[in-house]
């Protein structure tokens, strides 16, 4: 997918990007540069091929360093509700926004 200098010229529109046209043809060459590298990574056959959790697990055994899922604050919601000018049953009472 190569971009012309339409496309940089609308995508700097969109940014609100003032380009020169020396700035303009380095982001052509830039931008083009990119969208290269991405086409050959989509040439790359890549059928039968389990996806990696993790990139260095391609080239050593690694383990995820996981924690135990517990509470790590105590429960303060009540201290924290107490200056709230509404709440029921736990929760922050706000006023409607969108009818």
């Amino acid at each position: 997918m190569a971009l012309t200098p339409q496309d940089i010229g609308r995508i700097a529109n969109l940014a609100r990007l003032e380009l020169s046209p020396a700035e303009s043809e380095r982001m052509l060459t830039q931008l083009n540069g990119f969208f290269g590298i991405v086409e050959k990574m989509r040439a790359v056959d890549t059928a039968g091929l389990e996806p990696l959790s993790h990139p260095v697990a391609a080239i050593q055994d690694i383990a995820l360093r996981l924690r135990e899922d517990t509470a790590s604050e105590p429960d303060q919601r009540e201290a924290n509700q107490r200056s709230a000018p509404a709440v029921e049953r736990g929760l922050f009472l706000v006023p409607k926004v969108i009818e």
